[in-house]
């Protein structure tokens, strides 16, 4: 894919709950189904990031998004697309995650995301929040590294 392809924006959300994350599956019938991922997906022509954040996350897991921040950008070249990912950290929603569009669900500590086959795109993230979060209890506070 050359350098000026035009990129997919993304929204991913980094959901947190005591301590843990959420990994999603990607659905069957999508491309790379059965990969790990943070939920989210495309952005509409002229939506909002955050617009489109609350809009996926209530599609693909039913919740509705209360408290978030936006974390980063990275962009990623498949062979067949280009992304630019806009992650988010989700403090808080309403809502227990449900698998809505028949993905598996799990909550991981930071530390356990590396032992989940993400899809190559998120891998940078998840090798980042287990080295800068991977110290956080199931309490949500930070405990000292070794």
């Amino acid at each position: 894919m050359s350098s000026s392809s035009r990129y997919i924006d993304v929204v991913a959300g980094v959901l947190w709950r005591h301590g843990e994350i959420l990994a999603v599956t990607r659905p069957p019938g999508k491309s790379q189904a059965g990969a790990w991922e943070f939920p989210g997906g495309k952005v509409e022509p002229g939506e909002a990031l955050s617009t489109a954040l609350c809009r996926e996350l209530h599609e693909e897991l039913g919740i509705a998004v209360d408290t978030f921040a936006f974390w980063r950008e990275i962009t990623h070249c498949y062979a067949h697309v280009a992304v630019r990912l806009h992650f988010f950290h989700v403090h808080a929603f309403t809502g227990e995650p449900q698998a809505l569009e028949g993905q598996k669900l799990c909550w991981k500590r930071p530390r356990q995301l590396p032992l989940l086959p993400f899809l190559e795109a998120d891998r940078a993230v998840v090798a980042l929040l287990a080295d800068e979060f991977g110290d956080i209890g199931k309490d949500g506070k930070r405990r000292n590294r070794p």
